[in-house]
């Protein structure tokens, strides 16, 4: 079950932007001295994908950093520039970019190879983005069985980029496809370990529902699938009602997005007589610092895990603690 706020995508004018591309001299994806072709990557979980099936026959850049939010995300002049010298873009799509979009449409009419890697998973495996709108819930790594999905059109587009590395960007996507699938085994198993009616989660905004559906898990975002529509008062107040009467004994914030509408949340909870924890921050739109367990794909997806198991197993006496004064 997912409350959703309703989306407001931004398409900023990138006319600006795409002019000072054009200006940028060289052919994409030439490297002198037989150097691997650059590739841009918009996230930093897209880079990680292309990454793992591209390098070190490719070169991969990635725009934005940990805790970067891509809803809210403008592309600077230096982006630019890098996305115009690439051998190819590769993007989240449906909308995740939502001021970059048609930028992207702008660089693929000027010649510009760019791949919407979640673009290429079937529409029927995909999620509506609101009850309003015909976008799709852009959030699909959440499924770690969905994601891998992505892998044979990242393997293809890089083999149009490097022929000659073709079967082994194909063999790279093969080995890494078979590591997700342990994964996505493991998370199942992890989650099923908490009983079902404690596995309700809530965070700042509507990014889990793949999850929730992949693991069975209750899921309800304060804000709506894009984080530039703010949660209202109204909103805080509906699920500080659910939360107070399931007894929910932990909610979470996101490394990317504001805590401030979690934390007000958290006192109309307390108001209602129910002490409600935040469980953790969890890893949402973007991976962790480099250097840290949640620097890869994978890692992310185990401390997203962990930090919700550990907070939702908390005991019942726990959970039902009169609020403090």
């Amino acid at each position: 079950m997912n409350t959703t706020a309703k989306s407001s995508w931004s398409m900023a004018p990138a006319v600006v932007l795409v002019g000072l591309a054009a200006a940028c001299g060289g052919g994409p994806g030439v490297s002198p001295d037989d150097k691997p072709p650059q590739v841009v990557a918009t996230t930093t979980i897209v880079a990680d994908l292309v990454r793992r099936v591209g390098e070190p026959d490719v070169k991969v850049v990635s725009l934005m950093g940990a805790g970067v939010d891509p809803h809210l995300y403008e592309a600077s002049a230096g982006d630019v520039r890098k996305m115009a010298a690439a051998a190819a873009i590769f993007y989240s799509g449906h909308h995740l970019e939502g001021k970059m979009t048609d930028l992207f449409a702008r660089m693929a009419g000027r010649g510009r190879k760019t791949v919407a890697v979640a673009e290429c998973l079937p529409a029927e495996r995909l999620l509506p983005a609101g009850e309003d709108t015909p976008l799709k819930d852009p959030h699909v790594w959440f499924d770690v069985g969905l994601w891998a999905g992505t892998l044979p059109c990242v393997a293809e587009a890089l083999a149009e980029i490097v022929p000659r590395r073709a079967e082994e960007f194909r063999r790279r996507a093969a080995a890494y496809a078979q590591e997700l699938a342990v994964l996505d085994a493991e998370v199942r198993a992890t989650l099923a370990a908490i009983p079902a009616e404690r596995r309700v989660l809530v965070t700042a905004h509507d990014a889990f529902a793949y999850f929730g559906r992949a693991y069975q898990v209750e899921v309800y975002g304060l804000m709506g699938i894009n984080t530039a529509a703010e949660a209202g008062t109204e909103d805080v107040q509906r699920l500080a009602d659910v939360i107070a009467a399931r007894r929910v004994p932990a909610v979470f914030v996101e490394s990317s997005v504001s805590p401030r509408a979690i934390q007000a949340l958290v006192e109309a909870v307390q108001a209602r007589g129910h002490r409600v924890a935040i469980g953790g921050s969890l890893y949402s739109d973007a991976l962790g610092s480099p250097g840290t367990p949640a620097e890869s794909y994978v890692g992310t997806v185990r401390e997203n895990v962990n930090i919700i198991v550990t907070a939702l197993a908390s005991t019942a006496s726990e959970a039902s603690a009169p609020a403090r004064e």
